[in-house]
């Protein structure tokens, strides 16, 4: 599948992949490039392949929370929350953002996950009276990150309850840009802040055209490989690496999403109050890797010959000038030193690191272990 900007991306020398069965830029220029060009200023992400769902009825919201851990029910209008879709046992099915509009709630889920996700919520509808819609392929998405992010978007977009400049982080409003009809978020996936833009569909190519001529030497595009290496930055697990059926949201550090006492019961509660009660068997951490090569994706880690888990993501980190890693290791490891991996054959030491290793948006823990 191709999204709206698909020609855009090719005129723009764009190398291409397959992500998910969507046709999507992996760069424009050098990964590390357009990286710092997000940290230090500002970049556009086409985000077309992400799912949008609209969901509408009188009972809604008492089928979202059924199905997100986080609490919605208590979400006012114009707020957004992150939150889980598990299984009964506590598996993560997906990760999704949550968005409270008047007359309805907008979800975004995972590009991987959003047919699974249609049917999950279809099969636990459970006689509400609420129906879903599949926008995905209706709407636009764009998103734009970095510190000079607002300053870049603002003079396109219109009608909003409040400046841009006064929006507050996780938040969501109806607007105009470039004269129709769209949602504008103080949302993103980078550690940094900026803003997110569903607008219709056939308005994908001015609305990209008009941001990149707005920011002048202030933005570029960028690519999915710079969209990784930014959320390892910030910490910010990924579908497929960090988080899957085989792990609960208090292993991958997500119990903040988990809102067991809410009014609501919902799926997976149960299971997840047994986890939160005994606690996580693995535990999801920051490393430094001291050595030049990078620790990829399912390399073991090991502690005294023991091993003790898989690194989930790795990187050469551009803001920082060293390796660095996600991973998932067993909870009972409290060392802060001693970790290594092993990276075809040699072992190099692994430095545990407090998360996020880089973000403006999130806190850093206090403590590594």
């Amino acid at each position: 599948m191709r999204t709206g900007l698909y020609e855009s991306h090719r005129r723009a020398g764009a190398a291409m992949v397959d992500f998910h069965g969507w046709e999507m830029p992996i760069r424009y220029d050098q990964i590390p490039a357009e990286h710092l060009k997000v940290r230090e200023s500002a970049g556009l992400f086409d985000l077309g392949h992400m799912g949008r769902l609209e969901l509408r009825g009188p009972d809604t919201v008492s089928w979202v929370d059924h199905l997100v851990t986080s609490d919605i029910a208590s979400l006012e209008v114009g707020g957004a929350r992150y939150g889980l879709v598990c299984a009964p046992d506590g598996g993560i099915i997906d990760d999704v953002i949550a968005y409270r509009l008047p007359d309805r709630i907008f979800l975004v889920v995972n590009a991987s996950n959003r047919e699974t996700v249609v049917r999950w919520f279809e099969e636990h509808r459970e006689g509400r009276d609420a129906k879903l819609a599949d926008r995905t392929l209706e709407m636009a998405m764009v998103s734009i990150q970095g510190p000079r992010a607002v300053e870049v978007v603002a003079p396109l977009i219109e009608d909003l309850p409040t400046s841009l400049e006064e929006m507050p982080y996780y938040r969501i409003a109806p607007a105009r840009v470039l004269g129709e009809d769209s949602l504008v978020a103080t949302t993103g996936y980078t550690g940094e802040h900026g803003v997110e833009i569903y607008a219709p569909g056939d308005l994908a190519i001015g609305l990209w055209d008009g941001i990149l001529q707005s920011g002048g030497e202030l933005v570029a595009p960028i690519g999915l490989g710079a969209r990784d290496t930014l959320r390892v930055e910030a910490g910010m697990p990924l579908y497929g690496n960090e988080i899957d059926r085989d792990v609960n949201p208090f292993e991958a550090g997500l119990g903040f999403a988990v809102a067991l006492e809410k009014g609501a019961a919902f799926v997976g509660r149960d299971a997840l109050a047994r986890v939160r009660d005994e606690g996580p068997r693995r535990k999801l951490v920051g490393l430094r890797i001291e050595s030049r090569k990078i620790a990829r994706s399912g390399m073991t880690l090991s502690q005294g010959g023991r091993d003790i888990g898989k690194v989930t993501s790795g990187i050469p980190s551009p803001s920082l000038g060293v390796p660095i890693a996600l991973a998932l290791i067993d909870a009972d490891v409290r060392q802060a030193d001693g970790i290594e991996v092993d990276i075809r054959g040699t072992r190099f030491p692994a430095v545990p690191e407090p998360l996020p290793f880089v973000s403006r948006t999130r806190k850093k823990r206090k403590r590594a272990l």
